[in-house]
């Protein structure tokens, strides 16, 4: 019998460049990010609807999250003026250029739309800033998925239909669980409906992406990205669920938060994480080629 096929590259060097992102730098960055565009979300919605305490809530969390988000980013990149640099020029082409505007203009708008909740100053210029930081925000919540989708590794690059839905549901989740904990119980219904909604939408997400990948679900599965994928889905159905139950229980609030919280923050290590494995073993850019290319020649 023929032995098994050992895949090799050129020198014993992987075929694609393994992610040299940093922890927690980057991983806390995407969720930051996520967690800031999904509040400006969520803020919009409640100031049109009246809730005008949760709106200030989320317009703090969005405000908060950016900022934090931004001093992550700039630690990755290791100097302040290189993310300057990334603002040199506008390429739409480049996920990475549309995110460093995306990024640069959302943390404008939520500070001008926090300062003038905070001071009641120029409250129309706020209100403005605010509407527009709804549609920056629901960029920052999707942008990073595409950011790594955009890529040769093959785990993100194969899961380009799933990642931003996993992404924009664990960002949508985790605003919910931040604004519960910063609005008063009995105003903070919406919050909780968007972590159930966010946690649902996760959760459905992760599995429809490892149920497609086939093989390049194995990177999810397996190692230290498997035991946070798996830490990531306890923690999100568990918070979902004591979100759906909370109600007036601060006990229950926070519980749920902080799961929540944590299940966001495992799903960014494990995704990046999983593309680290995947890049650094050749079968998993070399089996799905040659099944592509089985499929066309096929199909003549």
């Amino acid at each position: 019998m023929v032995p098994e096929a050992e895949f090799r590259s050129y020198y014993g060097q992987p075929i694609v460049k393994k992610p040299i992102w940093h922890e927690p730098h980057m991983p806390t960055y995407l969720y930051l990010g996520g967690l800031s565009g999904a509040a400006s979300v969520m803020a919009v919605a409640a100031r049109l609807s009246g809730a005008d305490r949760l709106a200030r809530a989320s317009q703090m969390i969005a405000f908060g999250g950016g900022a934090a988000g931004a001093g992550f980013l700039v630690a990755e990149l290791g100097r302040p003026e290189r993310f300057l640099n990334m603002l040199r020029v506008f390429k739409v082409t480049s996920p990475m250029s549309v995110g460093s505007w995306t990024l640069a203009a959302h943390g404008g708008l939520t500070s001008v739309g926090a300062a003038s909740a905070v001071t009641g100053v120029l409250p129309v210029v706020g209100d403005a800033a605010t509407l527009a930081s709804g549609v920056t925000g629901a960029l920052m919540a999707t942008y990073t998925a595409v950011l790594l989708a955009d890529t040769a590794v093959p785990a993100w690059h194969e899961a380009m239909r799933e990642l931003p839905f996993l992404f924009a549901g664990s960002a949508t989740a985790s605003a919910g669980a931040m604004a519960m904990l910063t609005t008063p119980r009995r105003l903070a219904g919406p919050a909780r409906a968007a972590a159930v909604t966010g946690a649902a939408v996760e959760t459905a997400a992760g599995a429809l992406m490892e149920r497609r990948l086939g093989m390049l679900a194995e990177p999810y599965r397996t190692g230290r990205a498997g035991r946070l994928m798996r830490a990531s889905r306890a923690l999100t159905v568990g918070g979902g669920l004591l979100a759906a139950v909370a109600g007036r229980s601060r006990t229950l609030t926070a519980l749920s938060a902080a799961a929540i919280t944590a299940g966001a923050l495992c799903t960014r290590f494990g995704v990046l994480e999983a593309g680290r494995v995947s890049a650094a073993d050749p079968k998993y850019t070399v089996v799905p080629q040659r099944d592509r290319l089985t499929a066309r020649l096929g199909g003549r």
